[in-house]
């Protein structure tokens, strides 16, 4: 039936250290991902949006982090971080509260903004207990 393509549906998870040279890591892997995939529409943001997501993993936890990337058969790229805290993460403050000069508190006001959902959930990797934030950008 013309117009009923499927869409290919995959899953990539990179686990990484505590460490924020791994946000860079994540990013790279992230363009290349979504590069070799078709999607460089939804590179820039979201590699902002999963910066945002792994450096918060790395910066507020001691443990081990994880970025998963995946493609549902609808169309919709899920981006989520992982991290060995359970606590929810603070609530987003909007970004007209934040200010220009400040390097902290923008990072869920930016995934707010620019994702077109965004939550966690609670999640176990490496036997410990954790959470995944996570955020959704609609593929056109």
């Amino acid at each position: 039936m013309p117009g009923s393509e499927s869409i290919e549906s995959w899953d990539y998870t990179l686990y990484i250290p505590n460490d924020l040279r791994a946000v860079t890591v994540c990013r790279r892997t992230l363009r290349l991902i979504l590069t070799m995939h078709g999607l460089i529409g939804l590179v820039d943001t979201a590699e902002l949006l999963a910066t945002e997501l792994v450096s918060n993993a790395v910066r507020h936890t001691k443990g081990p982090a994880a970025l998963r990337v995946r493609r549902a058969p609808e169309g919709v790229v899920w981006i989520g971080a992982w991290d060995t805290d359970p606590a929810p993460p603070d609530p987003p403050r909007p970004l007209e509260q934040v200010g220009e000069a400040e390097e902290e508190g923008r990072g869920l006001g930016l995934v707010t903004a620019c994702a077109d959902y965004w939550g966690w959930r609670p999640s176990a990797r490496f036997g410990d207990q954790g959470k995944y934030v996570w955020c959704e950008l609609v593929a056109a």
